[in-house]
């Protein structure tokens, strides 16, 4: 599937072995990047967060299988020389060279491993047509499938990559997003256009309320297309980036099914955008999900819980095309509402009839199997 390398000046390889792998991307232009809110960030963040001050990037290198995260100045040092790694593989300066890790917290990086694959990623970039998938598996690490998003316009492209499916909330998750475009744009004009697609997209996924160490959102501009109108530009940055996090949402850990939930009549779009979240962070919600259990009462009250003001009595609810409370007045169907809850896909739409505001939120369902995966995956 074409992506990022349908954007013009990106070329892209990667290598997956076991729970190690390492992914090249190459591109030369202004740079912007949006950053987790965990205090406890990863050394690569570090790194990122200065590097990124420059408005610049030639090439990020990535590593999945051990995050590099609680590794002190080793860490630090670490990621530094695996920067240099790849600058001196790519034969770039290292400081234009980015840098992100995904894994276990706790654990040092293997070098030797990641010069090794580095060595053998290098010659790929632009030699296969495979490349650019290969690309995307290397950065997974739970993820049951690589994730890409496309948007192609007259004048420009704009492509992107992810990789995400446990510790996943808002101000980010578990997620690395490398998003390319050919549009020729400013570092603190890109910087704007990143941060209000991510707050849009990125910072409205839940599947399980955790907040990662390691989160990054990397966007680099080639300039090849030349100028381009901002306002376009900003749109189809946030297409790919709500394109890519709704992919996250539904390979959220152990899920069977994606979570929809849209907030309208709110006091403000950000009010909306907490109520939604709060909905699709709720574990009562997402259980049942799961069981196809139609108990509506469950969506009311996590949204009474958000700190929204509105009047619980003026609110309206429907599950896909099902009305369930109607201004207040209870009209749930029960047997045509859990019908509509079948399916890899349930949306839930309220209205709290309290203002102009609209916003969406993605999460998933709770299985079995999300505590399965987590409760072994260190060992």
């Amino acid at each position: 599937m074409k992506s990022i390398c349908a954007v013009e000046g990106v070329t892209a390889a990667g290598i997956k072995e076991g729970k190690f792998g390492l992914a090249l991307i190459r591109a030369s232009g202004t740079a912007a990047g949006v950053f987790t809110s965990n205090r406890m960030r990863a050394a690569p963040v570090e790194v990122m967060m200065e590097r990124i001050r420059r408005g610049r990037l030639d090439a990020v290198v990535v590593n999945s299988g051990c995050a590099n995260a609680y590794t002190g100045e080793r860490g630090y040092r670490d990621a530094l020389e695996m920067s240099a790694i790849a600058a001196d593989a790519l034969n770039l300066d290292p400081a234009s060279v980015g840098v992100a890790s995904t894994g276990v917290i706790g654990r040092y990086l293997d070098l030797d491993l990641i010069r090794d694959q580095c060595s053998r990623v290098a010659p790929l970039l632009a030699r296969s047509a495979d490349a650019e998938a290969a690309a995307a598996r290397a950065i997974m690490t739970t993820d049951t499938f690589p994730k890409h998003a496309l948007v192609e316009t007259e004048s420009f492209t704009v492509g992107g990559i992810t990789k995400g499916s446990g510790m996943i909330a808002p101000n980010m998750g578990t997620m690395l997003a490398f998003i390319y475009t050919d549009a020729e744009v400013e570092a603190p004009v890109l910087q704007d256009i990143l941060r209000q697609a991510t707050r849009r997209s990125f910072n409205r996924v839940v599947v399980d309320g955790d907040t990662s160490t390691n989160d990054v959102a990397l966007c680099t501009a080639t300039g090849a297309a030349g100028r381009v109108n901002r306002d376009e530009l900003a749109r189809a940055i946030e297409t790919v980036c709500r394109d890519l996090a709704v992919q996250i949402a539904r390979d959220g850990e152990g899920a069977t099914k994606l979570l929809t939930v849209t907030v309208r009549g709110a006091p403000d779009e950000e009010a909306a955008a907490t109520v939604a979240r709060t909905v699709v962070a709720s574990p009562l919600v997402k259980t049942a999900i799961y069981g196809e259990d139609p108990n509506w009462g469950r969506v009311v009250a996590a949204a009474g819980r958000a700190g929204v003001e509105f009047d619980p009595y003026a609110v309206s609810l429907s599950v896909g095309d099902i009305p369930l409370v109607r201004r207040g007045e209870i009209v749930a169907d029960l047997v045509a509402a859990k019908a509509a809850m079948r399916g890899d896909t349930v949306t839930f739409d309220l209205d709290l009839a309290a203002g102009d505001g609209t916003a969406t939120a993605w999460g998933c369902d709770l299985t079995e199997k999300y505590v399965e995966i987590n409760g072994k995956y260190t060992t």
